[in-house]
């Protein structure tokens, strides 16, 4: 067992005797952590946490009572090949939270970024990707090789189909049930169905976008959604422009390399 001596671990927690706990972790009561994982400096694990399998925690994560993280993937074809789950820095993961680690298969790593939110009941299936500072609210649910890149926000109840790709600074409403990929920058949510409807104007704004960012993104949406163009169309009409903003660049990128489609 490699323990630091600054760390702080509850009689009743069971640490493997291979495990690494790293300085200043508080490791709670009822807590289990398995032989394979790695936490980093000031971890906080409050209370009933279960860590499993190849896990490594980055510095100051904390994670809430009841949560599985680390756990075997739900996929039949699992064999228990040893797979991995990484976790990067400052991430907050609430009560009853589970992420799979990965599956040989699917790249064999299910890795989550840094300062992101997982708020309780929600589930990271295996070999997703998650990017930093991003948020999963109450009881989303994401299958198995989702990415969902950087400051993306993912509603509460939202199923989350596998093999789709969310984009930066996208915002999902609640309830909305994802089967294609999620334009980046985008609101999109569920009325009678899926759509995306705007541009996430107050987010981007928070996020510290200029006018001048904004004004460039405002004039895609309106050519991909607004208009009588279809995908193929809108996408020649934005290429066609002579100064085309890094937003509007990546904007054009996602929804080439999309396997699924996006949600227009």
């Amino acid at each position: 067992m490699s323990i630091h001596p600054t760390a702080r671990i509850h009689p009743s927690a069971i640490v493997a005797d291979s495990a690494i706990v790293g300085p200043g972790c508080s490791i709670g009561p009822y807590c289990t952590v398995g032989a394979q994982v790695e936490m980093g400096e000031d971890c906080e694990l409050v209370s009933h946490v279960v860590l499993d399998g190849h896990t490594r925690l980055g510095k100051k994560n904390r994670i809430f009572s009841f949560a599985a993280i680390g756990i075997a993937p739900q996929d039949l074809k699992y064999k228990n090949e040893p797979t991995r789950l990484e976790i990067g820095d400052e991430n907050v993961i609430r009560e009853s939270v589970t992420i799979s680690r990965g599956t040989a298969g699917g790249g064999g790593t299910t890795r989550i970024g840094s300062h992101c939110l997982i708020m309780a009941y929600a589930h990271v299936g295996h070999d997703s990707l998650i990017g930093d500072h991003c948020i999963l609210a109450n009881a989303a649910t994401l299958a198995g090789h989702v990415i969902i890149e950087d400051y993306a926000v993912v509603g509460a109840l939202c199923p989350v189909h596998q093999f789709c790709r969310i984009g930066r600074y996208a915002y999902i409403g609640g309830g909305t049930t994802i089967t294609q990929d999620v334009l980046p920058f985008s609101l999109t949510s569920a009325t009678r169905q899926t759509h995306a409807f705007s541009l996430n104007k107050v987010g981007l704004e928070r996020s510290g976008f200029s006018r001048e960012q904004l004004r460039g993104l405002h004039q895609a949406y309106r050519t991909l959604l607004a208009g009588k163009l279809n995908t193929t169309q809108a996408l020649e009409k934005l290429k066609a422009s002579d100064d085309l903003s890094e937003e509007v660049r990546y904007l054009i990128d996602f929804i080439e390399a999309s396997s699924r489609g996006v949600i227009k």
